[in-house]
C-alpha cells in the first residue's frame, strides 16, 4: 500500500522546499503535515517521506520516535495527556489520572471502542506552577480538577 501527501500538502511541501537550504530540514514539518493529513504516522508514510528527502526509512523513523507528539497509530479524536512529572504528581494528577481512567474505561495508552479518546502519560505539560495540568488535543487544562474534568469531557461526549 502506497501512501502520498494530499494535493493540499504536497503543495506546501514544494513551497517549504524552496524556503529550506537543506532538504534535510524539512523531516519535522513533513512529519507534522503526515500527522495532521492522517491524524497519525505510519510506515508507508515514513517511506514516501524518506524517498523525498532522499533518505532511509529508518533515518526518517529515528526522528519521528525521537519526538512524544508523533503517534504511530491511530489515537482517538480527543487525544488526553496527562502528565507525570513531580509538579503534578504532588498536586493530585495521579487522582486525575484514575478518575478519567474509570469515567472513559480505558487506561492510560488506550483508545476507546469508538476511538473518540485517548489517554497518554505525557513526561512533561510545561505547566508545573499550575499543576495538575492535563491536555485535551491543544487546550490546557490548568489546576485540574475532577469535576473540573468531568464538565469538558461531558461536553466532548
Amino acid at each position: 500500500m502506497s501512501w502520498k501527501f494530499s494535493e493540499k500538502n504536497e503543495k506546501k511541501f514544494q513551497e517549504l522546499l524552496k524556503r529550506y537550504p537543506k532538504k534535510d530540514s524539512l523531516a519535522l514539518p513533513a512529519l507534522w503535515m503526515i500527522q495532521e493529513q492522517d491524524g497519525w504516522i505510519c510506515k508507508n508514510a515514513m517511506v514516501f517521506l524518506a524517498k523525498k528527502l532522499d533518505k532511509s526509512p529508518m533515518d526518517i523513523y529515528s526522528i519521528a520516535s525521537f519526538y512524544t507528539m508523533f503517534h504511530f497509530e491511530p489515537i482517538g479524536k480527543y487525544h488526553i495527556q496527562l502528565c507525570k512529572t513531580l509538579s503534578c504528581r504532588l498536586r493530585g494528577s495521579e487522582n486525575i489520572k484514575k478518575h478519567i481512567e474509570n469515567r472513559l474505561g480505558i487506561k492510560a495508552g488506550e483508545s476507546t471502542e469508538d476511538m473518540k479518546f485517548t489517554i497518554s502519560e505525557v513526561e512533561c505539560l510545561g505547566s508545573c506552577g499550575t499543576a495538575p495540568c492535563v491536555c485535551i488535543n491543544d487546550d490546557y487544562i490548568q489546576n485540574s480538577t475532577p469535576e473540573m474534568l468531568d464538565k469538558i469531557l461531558d461536553k466532548l461526549k
